[in-house]
């Protein structure tokens, strides 16, 4: 295997790929940051910046992989479109928003030989094989899950959130249903919603959820975006 570094591009240069993405590949050797990507033409100073994916893979830039850090709704359009270009590709979470166009993206990863990789990045907190290991040989009675945090400081000012795809309230909510997914000891499966959106908005500001272990257990789920003060996780 060659140790020469990944060469890399991000497409979406946003608050996440600013406060974490790009911090991560600049301060490791295996990564080499080439380009950038950004609609709206936000650039990084020495990376080489493009509009659009497409227009990143018509300049012929030497490129490894690329990480994806799009807001959801186009995240698989543009994934595929990477795939089949024979890069590998990073998703930030949700990798889609449906299961089918998630399969899709498992059918093209493997034709092209290459990796797509989801970042739900909550699940590699230091705590959760330590409690995956801790229930494993346990039966799980009842379980809650609260998570709320400040949206005007996770995502200010960005209005895709709130909009058809966007997830709203559960671009967060995922990442406690992810860890969720990971420790409990059988599946758990949706039983009941109650969702709040705002006005002339099209995606939940907060939810609550009812859901049940294949064992009958109650997870009680309460996913709140207008926490202030200290973030509840």
């Amino acid at each position: 295997m060659s140790d020469a570094p990944i060469r890399i591009a991000i497409v979406g240069l946003g608050k996440i790929a600013r406060d974490q993405h790009a911090p991560a590949l600049l301060a490791s050797d295996a990564f080499d940051l080439v380009a950038t990507v950004s609609l709206d033409g936000a650039t990084m100073a020495g990376v080489p910046a493009y509009r659009t994916l497409d227009e990143l893979l018509a300049n012929d830039v030497t490129l490894d992989a690329v990480a994806l850090c799009t807001p959801p709704q186009i995240r698989p359009v543009l994934a595929g479109e990477a795939l089949r270009h024979g890069l590998h590709v990073l998703l930030e979470k949700p990798p889609a928003a449906t299961l089918s166009q998630a399969a899709q993206l498992e059918v093209l990863a493997s034709a092209s030989g290459k990796t797509v990789f989801a970042a739900w990045h909550s699940r590699f907190a230091a705590g959760v094989e330590p409690a995956r290991a801790w229930l494993a040989s346990r039966k799980v009675l009842r379980a809650a899950i609260r998570w709320r945090e400040d949206v005007r400081v996770w995502h200010p000012g960005q209005d895709w959130i709130w909009q058809p795809g966007g997830m709203g309230v559960f671009d967060p909510g995922i990442n406690a249903l992810s860890i969720a997914t990971r420790i409990m000891p059988e599946p758990i499966f949706l039983r009941d919603s109650e969702l709040e959106l705002p006005a002339n908005r099209e995606a939940p500001i907060a939810a609550r959820l009812t859901l049940r272990t294949a064992g009958g257990a109650p997870v009680d789920v309460d996913f709140d975006f207008r926490q202030t003060g200290e973030q509840t996780w």
